[in-house]
């Protein structure tokens, strides 16, 4: 017999805890692979946790409604076949694995040798079963060839039969081996800073961050100490998509009983520029650029709480207009819901966010990390423009509103950035007023 732990998963990159909302199955329930196991819910969503293997349910470590820290274990599995994976001790005592492991940790499985553990589970946004990334550290396996791994489970979640054929195949010379060094930690060492210290007067008034506003607050100062950000701005005269909404959005609310506002036209405009210059669509690893195939745009949106949250539409160059006008509608209605799932938060590539809602001109947006580029987009106002027409130059009344783009110089020159704040511009400038949606 042996005995697996559940651990409570990684929601989103700034989720740092859940709280279990329901037990699902209780002790001595007999549960298939991928049976949903307990609710969890958080700031930003709710979700399952599924059973990694099959077993019998022979303990819970947590009550309903308990906060539990992301890699905590809160529940035991009792399998038959081989013991894979340590086994725990009894119940009420302390349970090996529980601490999450630092970088460089020793850790012996029953049957190996010490194997050197190169990457901290937790820096993942996938959930891995105790049997998967068990397999991963007797095999010595990096994080980041662990991610490459395509999954066949249940939300494309890697199982045992997904690891061992990916390692059969890398024996065997069909997979490239990977180094054993993990090129995440070359360069990741960052000066300590010393906050300056703050003094309250009389009258102040002092309250605690909320657990969102505190993680928010975390990943905005994060990007800013790994990423050098460069800004850059340009004018278009979205005339033309103004005509078009105006002479579309009374129809289309009437047929699709929805409203076509101008964020999906923005996010449709940058996938469409992303794939002329996908050096834009991508990632920094250490020394290593990763170009992403998809184009997954998170839009940035306020919560009614103030906070925000960053939504993630896929595959948005596959979307015709109509598809990702619909995204956006129902991303931004579950997002002020409370009511996004964990993957609809995940696997963006690129962000957009709109200060023109707010009447902001423009500004100079916080790249979302991992990526290495977000797209401003201002307020639209009538302004007196020069055109320039057979007849000579004239002064018109037209829409204008400023781009402004923020990349990574790390792997984004101004040349890059500027070309594909262009390519967005001329995109929406040369708009089809006779589009169908």
């Amino acid at each position: 017999m042996a005995k697996f732990e559940i651990v409570m998963p990684k929601m989103g990159e700034s989720i740092i805890e859940a709280t279990i909302t329901k037990w699902l199955k209780v002790e001595g329930d007999t549960l298939e692979e991928d049976d949903a196991i307990v609710e969890i819910a958080t700031d930003k969503v709710d979700s399952e946790i599924p059973s990694p293997v099959e077993g019998k349910l022979v303990k819970t470590l947590f009550n309903e409604g308990d906060v539990v820290p992301v890699g905590e274990v809160i529940a035991l599995i009792e399998t038959e076949g081989e013991d894979t994976q340590e086994e725990t001790g009894s119940v009420g005592d302390d349970i090996p694995g529980t601490e999450m492991l630092e970088d460089n940790a020793v850790t012996t499985v029953p049957g190996q040798e010490e194997t050197t553990v190169l990457s901290d589970f937790s820096e993942s946004e996938r959930f891995y079963s105790p049997l998967v990334r068990s397999i991963a550290k007797a095999e010595n396996m990096p994080l980041n060839e662990l991610e490459q791994i395509k999954g066949t489970g249940k939300d494309g979640r890697v199982t045992k039969r997904d690891i061992l054929s990916y390692l059969e195949n890398k024996k065997s010379g069909r997979v490239a081996k990977s180094s054993n060094t993990d090129i995440k930690s070359v360069g990741r060492e960052m000066p300590k800073i010393s906050l300056p210290p703050v003094n309250t007067q009389e009258g102040d008034q002092v309250v605690e961050m909320s657990r969102m506003r505190r993680m928010i607050a975390d990943h905005m100062v994060m990007s800013k100490q790994v990423s050098p950000h460069v800004t850059s701005f340009i004018d278009v005269d979205v005339t033309r998509v103004v005509n078009w909404r105006n002479k579309v959005k009374d129809s289309f609310l009437k047929r699709e009983g929805e409203k076509v506002t101008f964020t999906p036209i923005f996010i449709d405009a940058a996938a469409q520029a992303l794939r002329e210059f996908p050096q834009v669509n991508a990632s920094v690893d250490g020394y290593n650029i990763i170009y992403r195939k998809n184009i997954n745009i998170g839009m940035a949106t306020a919560l009614p709480n103030g906070n925000l949250i960053v939504p993630v539409i896929k595959n948005v160059d596959q979307k015709s207009l109509l598809g990702v006008v619909k995204s956006v509608n129902s991303l931004a209605g579950k997002a002020r819901a409370n009511a996004l799932s964990p993957d609809e938060i995940q696997g963006g590539t690129f962000t957009m966010t709109n200060f023109g809602s707010f009447d902001s001109l423009t500004g100079t947006p916080v790249i979302n990390q991992p990526q290495v580029a977000i797209l401003g987009v201002g307020a639209i106002r009538k302004q007196p423009v020069v055109l320039e027409t057979p007849q000579g130059d004239v002064i018109a009344i037209r829409h204008i509103m400023i781009l402004s783009l923020a990349y990574d110089h790390r792997i984004v020159d101004g040349a890059l950035g500027g070309m594909y704040i262009k390519k967005v511009k001329e995109i929406l400038e040369n708009w089809d007023e006779d589009r169908e949606i």
